[in-house]
């Protein structure tokens, strides 16, 4: 009997697991001369460590130098079937929608080629998104089929490295620049000075210093969101008359309410992007998962504090963004300047920015995206960029 048992298991061994580790070899002898960093990336990450081979992530229709295209290029399901924990919470978070969001905007389509096409200028970053299999498709047909993991945006391939998905640096490819400055915000921060100094070994390695996962991937929670959403601007409306008089000229600025204060259609794009919270309940679930946070190093009372004078800073900046466009709304209406003749109301629209036709328009877009995101952003890292007056 045991003989029996002995002879099965050899053959099943001969079958499943010598077959596959010789066909791995195969993988490894032709791309240690073609790609020879793939293969030593691999070789160091924990997926060589416990047996995840090439044909676990690539399949096994690519077996020779002339039928490259057969391998299969690894999506978020491709992760799912050993990570399905963290896929399916990726996939209720906000850098899950980043594709969609990207196309969400009125004018993506009508941008330079360079900038859009596949996976390059505003798809470098926004590629972390899940995206249709048409969409798949499409991006494959294009020559931009690769990069469709989204898991691999922060653990690159192919070492797949946790650690270096723990970094705020892993952040800081996408979260910088003129209207994602939350990298410059962050690292100009106290926060981010003394985390850069304890990875310099300035401060000791056991010293309390906040990096950005340590408020956005909680616990390893990969279902990143927050509060205010990217656009800063949320409902319900605030109790503050003035406050809510400006946010309704934002919104009205961003094509979400009409010039009567009704909801349009766009209103439907930002809540399947998620920029945006829209019930208090989504709004306060994400700022108390934020205030236990904080409560790790600071005080209650302390924290809430910060927040509310973060609040306030948002408060003051809508107050000088709706005066703007209220102004160059007034100039269409004096016959000024000219309209656009796409744009649906009165208002200019914010999300059109990359075609602003005259100069106050664009210094009106530059408010918006780097002044407007700055005070916004570093009112949560305690750092204030002025917002300027359209003169």
């Amino acid at each position: 009997m045991q003989s029996k048992f002995i002879n099965i298991l050899i053959v099943s061994l001969i079958l499943f697991g010598w077959t596959s580790i010789a066909s791995s070899q195969t993988c490894i002898d032709c791309h240690k001369n073609n790609t020879p960093n793939i293969v030593s990336d691999w070789q160091l990450s924990k997926h060589s460590q416990n047996d995840v081979d090439c044909y676990t992530c690539h399949g096994d229709g690519h077996k020779d130098p002339y039928d490259v295209a057969n391998a299969k290029i690894p999506t978020p399901e491709t992760c799912g079937e050993c990570h399905d924990t963290q896929v399916e919470q990726f996939k209720k978070g906000k850098h899950a929608l980043a594709w969609a969001a990207m196309k969400a905007m009125p004018t993506a389509h009508m941008q330079p080629m360079a900038l859009m096409e596949g996976m390059k200028g505003c798809g470098g970053c926004h590629k972390i998104g899940l995206k249709s299999e048409t969409e798949m498709k499409e991006l494959s047909e294009t020559g931009a089929g690769f990069g469709r993991a989204s898991c691999d945006a922060c653990h690159t391939r192919h070492l797949f490295s946790k650690a270096e998905a723990q970094e705020p640096q892993a952040c800081q490819t996408c979260h910088m620049g003129i209207d994602h400055p939350q990298w410059e915000m962050y690292s100009t921060s106290k926060h981010g000075v003394r985390y850069l100094l304890k990875q310099n070994k300035v401060l000791p390695e056991t010293v309390a210093a906040p990096k950005c996962q340590t408020c956005h991937f909680q616990n390893g929670d990969h279902e990143v969101m927050t509060a205010w959403g990217f656009l800063a601007v949320r409902l319900p409306m605030p109790e503050d008359e003035q406050w809510a008089t400006d946010r309704a000229t934002i919104l009205q600025g961003l094509g979400v309410l009409d010039p009567d204060g009704k909801p349009t259609a766009r209103l439907e794009v930002v809540k399947a992007a998620k920029v945006a919270r829209l019930t208090q309940e989504d709004w306060q679930k994400q700022r108390d998962k934020m205030l236990k946070t904080c409560n790790q190093c600071h005080s209650l009372n302390f924290a809430k504090g910060e927040l509310e004078k973060g609040d306030n800073m948002i408060k003051e900046a809508d107050r000088l963004m709706a005066e703007a466009l209220r102004i160059v709304a007034g100039l269409y209406q004096d016959g000024i300047i000219k309209k656009p003749a796409s744009y649906a109301y009165a208002f200019p629209d914010l999300l059109t920015f990359h075609d602003a036709p005259t100069v106050i328009e664009q210094k009106l877009f530059l408010m918006f995206l780097e002044h407007r995101m700055r005070a916004f952003q570093g009112a949560c890292q305690s750092r204030l960029f002025a917002l300027v007056r359209l003169e």
